[in-house]
């Protein structure tokens, strides 16, 4: 009888292992952990032939711009940077001024490769180019030439998206993709108008929709017609003298 007491005892025992280990297991395989989630989560999103087509791409854009520069006629580009306050940009203005009226072509077409590249790469500083549009151009060609050159860019920084830019999106804005994208599904049929008043204001910035556009399957001409028309009046802001001042102190 012992022993019968001591086998079934043995054989409770060994079921209440195989049940805890069937239960370990089922958690293991089912279920994560906060750290290893949040691990999981910080871990960057670009597998290394993305990493490496994005870095083929940026490339590509340094060497066409450093050609351009290198075509431009000689000046003292110790005078010439990237202007980061109203104090660099009046000073970047009266150097530039002088060479854009003796080399107006090659001028223009710097200054629009500075502009498009600083767009596609979403490199700060546009709106102070924007600026520097105005000053130096006028109001009408200096409209003309941001509102083409943010086309350009923000096209540029589009199809850059489309080969890389889902990781990245739903890596840095999450919650913000899945609205927009529940957004866009409702209003398929007036997509351009919806796309029109996202240009006109400020309800999502620019650089989240020149990301998040092609992910969440937004046509390139609806796109292309919204930037174009939808960017013309914060630029004609930006390029009026008058505003100019006000506009970056708001910033």
């Amino acid at each position: 009888m012992a022993a019968a007491r001591n086998v079934a005892a043995g054989d409770g025992s060994r079921v209440f292992r195989d049940e805890e280990e069937s239960v370990n297991g089922k958690v293991k395989e089912g279920d994560e952990s906060p750290t290893a989630k949040r691990f999981k989560s910080e871990r960057f999103p670009l597998t290394h032939w993305e990493f490496a087509a994005f870095v083929g791409v940026f490339l590509l854009f340094v060497t066409g711009l450093f050609c351009i520069y290198l075509t431009m006629p000689a000046a003292d580009y110790g005078k010439l940077k990237l202007p980061r306050t109203i104090a660099d940009l009046r000073l970047l203005k009266d150097n530039l001024a002088t060479y854009a009226q003796d080399y107006p072509v090659p001028f223009i077409i710097g200054y629009c490769s500075t502009y498009i590249f600083m767009q596609t790469f979403m490199i700060p500083g546009t709106i102070f180019m924007s600026l520097l549009a105005g000053a130096l151009f006028g109001v009408i060609r200096g409209l003309i030439l941001v509102v083409f050159n943010a086309t350009a860019g923000a096209s540029s920084c589009f199809f850059l998206s489309k080969l890389i830019g889902r990781p990245l999106v739903s890596w840095f804005w999450p919650e913000k993709l899945r609205f927009f994208q529940a957004e866009i599904a409702k209003r398929r049929e007036k997509l351009l108008n919806y796309m029109l008043f996202l240009r006109i204001t400020p309800s999502l910035p620019n650089l989240f929709i020149n990301l998040a556009s092609p992910i969440v399957d937004i046509p390139f001409h609806i796109f292309f017609l919204a930037t174009l028309i939808g960017l013309i009046p914060a630029s004609y802001i930006t390029v009026r003298p008058r505003r100019c001042v006000i506009l970056v102190v708001k910033r």
